[in-house]
């Protein structure tokens, strides 16, 4: 596919690299850069960083050092905030029976377990509540509603979901079930009935929060609450519940969710994982453990470690199992869980390999076919909804194109169901939305850049076609999102510690707060070798020196066999410090090469 820039204007030449991209150096205001730099004391590979992500002189001082103190917002600036803490302090006056209805992914796993150590230190139990991926989908169900209030529930609070649930609430409103919902998602139109809806992103809310995962919201909950409590002049036996001991769990689903990494959201992330170091909670200290890391003490641990391990119960097992463990003070119970979640995580890494490697296969042969298609449409019987979601993200950062992956069958219903991922500047949600307003599907839609959707199986064909046409009017958008912009260009002998740990000054990194990608140039690449299952691992090496790298997942893949080849690359990658056996040094995770 051809580049939409001239080759003499991408960095280094590059207009094809070999995962398919164009390279350009970011560009900021050198006069911004100035100033940064003049309240950096002159250091400039910061202050253009700094520049890079949107900070002005004004901003450092809390961007390099976010605090809750500096940052937290008021909590009754939230629309219902109050009224839900009022309901929630009276019924834990009052010994009603409360059960939180939480969704079965780290966001609401987290959340529901902030609640319910909050209760706890109040000396009453909270119910749980998480429903079932293939049975019950996500959210909750008038069904399920009814069914908790036959069980004795008096008040249920809704984590992570509920916001959309318009019939589930009509219900509950119906049979006399009052419902709060703590949620963070989109909302369109009037609030549903509830008895308090508390909701940074709807629309008559004036909190500025609209960035908070659910566990960000309902950390302002238990703040809000304790306000209340104050105001009340009551309090448990030794004092009111300190919410700042699990700013862990806020951080793991603020983080898990991928939310956008800005104002408080990078406080709790910078103040959580100094938190989640401590191993407090038996739940992650047992995960952890498990999981081979010991400390946790990274945005890359809690991501990448723990994030898929917490989810493997919602996508392939026990959806209660997350939930449960964030919250049980019990070592013999959490070792158990987390053993359980760790194995779940292992068959859910079997089904995904499965099914990318046929989605792979299938998206390849369609692009043989039409090498213009806008979309990627991969489907199979027997692929598990649980994981199309991580297949599909896979599929768009391989092809650069927006990919849906599909699956039904035996024990997964016969209406297939399909997940989608996207590229910037093509909204696939509403693409989506489009086609099933037309009939091409039974039922879908999102955000721009992930949706899902139902259909039959004999849908299949006419779905390809009318979203291969439809996307045909976003061509420049496809190009564009095959652009890779590279923060700086360095060399190996200048990745030492201390150039990282000014790199660092920076994090925690994440959801637009990107880790800096730094750019190398003719590059000779010595020691290539396979490590794990399929990552390759080499040297890069010129006149200044020579630095260890590792790329991720590309045996078997232009990138990895250019590697391999010991070729001379150009590279990109990020930049990041290790230690092992006692000795700290730097590495570079290659995302990309091209030749020279």
């Amino acid at each position: 596919m051809a580049s939409n820039a001239p080759a003499q204007d991408n960095l280094f030449g590059v207009s094809d690299s070999f995962t398919g991209r164009f390279w350009n150096l970011a560009s900021t205001s050198e006069g911004d850069v100035r100033a940064l730099s003049a309240r950096l004391e002159g250091n400039d590979t910061l202050a253009r960083l700094l520049a890079l992500r949107g900070v002005d002189a004004d901003g450092v001082d809390t961007y390099l050092n976010p605090t809750l103190r500096t940052l937290f917002p008021d909590p009754f600036s939230f629309a219902d905030m109050e009224k839900a803490a009022e309901l929630v302090l009276d019924a834990i006056q009052d010994g009603s029976s409360v059960t939180v209805f939480a969704d079965y992914d780290v966001d609401g796993g987290t959340s529901s377990a902030l609640l319910s150590r909050y209760f706890r230190v109040w000396g009453r139990d909270l119910g749980l509540y998480v429903p079932d991926r293939l049975k019950e989908g996500y959210g909750p169900s008038p069904e399920a509603f009814r069914a908790l209030q036959q069980e004795g529930a008096e008040l249920v609070i809704t984590v992570d979901c509920g916001a959309a649930a318009v019939q589930a609430l009509e219900t509950a409103d119906e049979i006399g079930l009052p419902v709060i919902v703590l949620d963070h998602h989109l909302m369109q139109g009037a609030p549903p009935p509830s008895a308090a809806l508390v909701n940074p992103n709807r629309a008559d809310d004036t909190s500025g929060c609209g960035h908070l995962a659910a566990a960000g919201v309902v950390f302002v909950f238990l703040a809000a609450i304790n306000k209340v409590a104050r105001a009340r002049g009551i309090e448990p036996e030794g004092g009111l519940p300190d919410p700042l001991q699990w700013l862990d769990l806020c951080a793991l689903g603020t983080l898990c969710d991928m939310s956008p990494l800005e104002g408080i959201n990078r406080a709790f992330v910078r103040q959580g994982l100094k938190v989640m170091s401590r191993n407090a909670n038996p739940g992650l200290r047992a995960l952890a453990d498990v999981s081979g890391i010991g400390a946790i003490e990274t945005v890359y641990h809690a991501t990448f470690v723990l994030g898929p391990r917490l989810n493997a119960g919602g996508r392939v097992g026990d959806p209660w199992l997350a939930a449960k463990l964030l919250a049980t003070d019990d070592r013999a119970e959490a070792i158990a869980l987390a053993e359980r979640l760790h194995a779940l995580n292992d068959e859910r890494k079997a089904v995904e390999a499965a099914i990318l490697d046929e989605a792979s296969t299938q998206a390849t042969k369609a692009l043989e076919h039409d090498p213009d298609r806008g979309i990627l449409i991969a489907s199979g019987e027997g692929w598990h909804p649980g994981v199309i979601g991580i297949v599909a993200g896979r599929l768009k950062d391989r092809f650069h194109l927006p990919s849906i992956v599909i699956g039904w069958g035996e024990g997964l219903g016969p209406v297939a169901k399909g997940s989608a991922r996207s590229v910037r500047g093509v909204n696939i949600g509403d693409a989506i939305a489009a086609a099933a307003k037309e009939g091409v599907i039974l039922s879908g839609g999102g955000h721009a850049m992930a949706g899902g959707l139902s259909l039959e199986p004999e849908q299949l064909e006419g779905f390809d076609a009318w979203m291969t046409g439809h996307m045909a009017a976003f061509s420049d958008a496809r190009a564009a999102a095959r652009e890779l912009f590279i923060d700086a260009v360095a060399s190996p002998g200048a990745a030492t510690t201390d150039f990282v740990d000014q790199i660092d000054a920076l994090s925690p990194f994440g959801v637009g707060a990107p880790q800096p990608v730094f750019a190398m140039a003719d590059i000779m690449v010595t020691g290539a070798r396979t490590v794990g299952a399929n990552h390759t691992k080499f040297v890069a090496e010129d006149a200044s020196g020579r630095l260890e790298c590792i790329a991720w997942r590309t045996k078997d893949t232009p990138l990895g066999d250019a590697v391999v080849n010991g070729a001379k690359l150009h590279i990109v990658g990020r930049l990041k410090a290790d230690e092992w056996n006692g000795r700290r040094r730097v590495q570079m995770e290659v995302i990309d090469a091209a030749a020279t």
